[in-house]
This record gives structure tokens, C-alpha cells and sequence, in this order.
């Protein structure tokens, strides 16, 4: 493993960290979009199959628990027990678009034949645009907590140098994943009016807000 696929899997971890924080602390789901979490479980779900007939390393075992068991409890904690704090009236991107779209790429466009292959590039499609409806929520507001800033920018940084790692790997040991490379550079690229904003407002100590 090299230093970005560290960072970056680090930052993945802060993200969740740094959600799971914001819920506990204030006792409220507000700002956060139930579907983006939703959808991040159903990546994971998905992704992670081969828990049951692989093993890797412990290290790759403990984070595709976490990332699993995590989105659940985030699920739990929106649906049951936070759930007056969530505002679904906000949280209206239609997330099923999305299933539907990451599908037909999967089926079209898969790493493999096999049920696993395409589950597996169905996540990797998913995950490149599980981010908007949450970026769609927080432009119908205006604006966003700045914890829940620090969260969506951790998620985009941990996606960006994710980038770095593939070219990292590319030119060191030959590897190519064309599916994951294109999926990650749209992933990314999502991001970027986020991360403008992010540096140009939340790291300078002033409320997240987009321009009108």
C-alpha cells in the first residue's frame, strides 16, 4: 500500500468519523441527505461481497466492516432514531436515477461477467455520483453547517486521492482499472465547485454558504 491509498483511505474514515460526530453532538440529522447515506450503503453492500470467499488482509477485512456497519448505523440513526430532525422535504433529488443509471453501466460496461464482477462495477458507478443529492440539498438551502462542510470535503479529498494513487500505481507497477479511473475522475470532478467554496470560505473561518 502506498502513502496516497493511505491518506486517502484515512480521509474515508475522518469523513465518517466526522459525521458520526456531528449526529451524536447535536442529536439532529439536519443538513444531511438520507439518500447520499442511502446510496453509500448500497455501495458498500455491493462492493464488499467478496467478505464472504476472500481474504486479503485483516486491514482490508476491518474496513469494508466499518464501512458497512457504519452506513448502517448512519441509516439507523436518520430513520429511527433521529429521525424528526431529518427534513425530507429538502432531500428531494431522485436518487433512483442514479441506481438505474449505475446499472446500466454496470451491465453495459462491467469489470467481469460473473454476478460479483458487475455488483462490484455497479458500486464503483454508484459511488461516482452517490455525493449529489447531498450537493443538491445544500444548494436548495444555501448554505450547510461547516461540519457538514468538513464531511463532504473529506469525502472529495479521500475520492481525489484516490486519483493520485491509480497514476501512482499506474507508472510504478503497471497497474490500469479503466472503470475506476473514469468513475474517480467524475467522482472528483463533482467536487470541484464544492472545493472552491470550502477553501475560499469554510477553511477561512466564515459559514459555508453558496453564492447567490
Amino acid at each position: 500500500m502506498n502513502i496516497f491509498r493511505l491518506a486517502a483511505d484515512l480521509l474515508h474514515l475522518g469523513s465518517i468519523i466526522i459525521l458520526l460526530l456531528k449526529i451524536r453532538q447535536t442529536g439532529s440529522c439536519a443538513g444531511i441527505s438520507f439518500k447520499t447515506q442511502a446510496l453509500y450503503l448500497l455501495v458498500f453492500v455491493t462492493r464488499y461481497l467478496d467478505l464472504f470467499f476472500r481474504f486479503i488482509s485483516i486491514y482490508n477485512s476491518l474496513m469494508k466492516l466499518f464501512f458497512i456497519g457504519t452506513a448502517g448505523y448512519i441509516a439507523y440513526l436518520m430513520q429511527v432514531k433521529h429521525r424528526p430532525t431529518y427534513d425530507a422535504s429538502l432531500d428531494t433529488f431522485r436518487a433512483e436515477f442514479l441506481v438505474l443509471g449505475a446499472a446500466l453501466c454496470a451491465l453495459a460496461f462491467p469489470d467481469g461477467w460473473n454476478l460479483v464482477d458487475v455488483l462490484w462495477s455497479f458500486s464503483i458507478y454508484l459511488e461516482a455520483v452517490a455525493i449529489l443529492p447531498q450537493l443538491f440539498q445544500m444548494t436548495r438551502t444555501g448554505e450547510a453547517e461547516n461540519i457538514t462542510s468538513h464531511y463532504v470535503f473529506a469525502l472529495g479529498a479521500y475520492r481525489a486521492l484516490y486519483l493520485v494513487n491509480w497514476i501512482y500505481r499506474y507508472y510504478n507497477e503497471g497497474h490500469v482499472d479503466i472503470i475506476a479511473w473514469v468513475a474517480g475522475g467524475v467522482q472528483t470532478l463533482l467536487y470541484a465547485d464544492f472545493f472552491y467554496i470550502y477553501f475560499t470560505r469554510v477553511l477561512k473561518g466564515k459559514h459555508f454558504k453558496l453564492p447567490v
